[in-house]
C-alpha cells in the first residue's frame, strides 16, 4: 500500500490531496482541512485547440480522478494552476533561457492566472476554474537574471513565485491572491462544503 494511502488509513483524514506541491499543502492546513497526500501521474500536455481554462479544469478532473480510484470513499482534491499571456500558456520554465524569456513576456504587462480545482468521489465530481488577473511592474533583464539565480522560479508556473520573492514584481491583482499561490480557498471550501468537507468555520461553529 502506498505510504501516503496508508497514512490517510491510519489517521483522521477529511480528504486526500492529488498534488505533491508544497504550496497548496500550506493552504489546504491554513484553512484547517485536515488532508493526506496521495500520488497521481497526470500527463499534464496541451491539446490543440485546447483553451486555458479548458486544459486546467480537464487536468484538474484528471488528478482527482486518478486519486479517487486508490481511495474511492474519500473525497479527492485535484488542481493545476497556469500562467496565461495573451493566448500563450505559461506553465514551468524548462531552464534559465525559458525563465527569462517568461519574466521579459510578464514585464509591465497583466496576465491571467488560471487554476482548474476538481473534486472526486465515488462517480460523484465538481469542479471549477478560478481566474486571477495580475500586472507587473517593468523588469530589467539584470533582475529577472539575478531572480533566477536565486533557485525560486525553476518550480513555478509561468516562472515566478508571489508568494516569495516574485511578490517584488507585482504592481496590481484583481482576484483570488491564493489562486496565484496555487489553490483559490474560497472557492475551494465552497466544494469541500459540497462534500462535507470541514474547514476552520465548521470546525469552530
Amino acid at each position: 500500500m502506498n505510504s501516503l494511502i496508508e497514512n490517510a488509513v491510519n489517521s483522521k483524514v477529511d480528504v486526500l490531496l492529488a498534488s505533491q506541491s508544497p504550496r497548496r499543502q500550506e493552504l489546504l492546513a491554513q484553512i484547517g482541512v485536515r488532508y493526506a497526500v496521495v500520488k497521481v501521474a497526470v500527463p499534464e500536455e496541451h491539446q490543440d485547440g485546447e483553451s486555458p481554462e479548458s486544459y486546467v479544469q480537464r487536468l484538474a478532473l484528471a488528478k482527482s480522478s486518478a486519486g479517487s480510484v486508490l481511495r474511492p470513499e474519500l473525497p479527492v482534491l485535484g488542481a493545476d494552476t497556469v500562467v496565461v499571456i495573451g493566448d500563450e500558456i505559461l506553465e514551468k520554465p524548462r531552464d534559465r533561457a525559458a525563465a527569462l524569456a517568461m519574466l521579459a513576456r510578464l514585464s509591465d504587462r497583466t496576465h491571467r492566472v488560471l487554476t482548474g480545482i476538481a473534486v472526486c468521489q465515488n462517480e460523484r465530481q465538481l469542479s471549477q476554474v478560478v481566474e486571477t488577473l495580475v500586472r507587473f511592474r517593468p523588469i530589467a533583464p539584470a533582475e529577472a537574471a539575478l531572480y533566477w539565480d536565486t533557485g525560486e522560479p525553476a518550480d513555478k508556473a509561468g516562472g515566478y513565485g508571489i508568494q516569495g520573492l516574485g511578490a517584488v514584481f507585482v504592481e496590481h491583482l484583481s482576484g483570488s491572491y491564493s489562486n496565484v499561490v496555487g489553490l483559490p480557498l474560497a472557492q475551494t471550501a465552497q466544494i469541500f462544503r459540497e462534500f462535507g468537507v470541514p474547514v476552520w468555520t465548521e470546525r469552530h461553529a
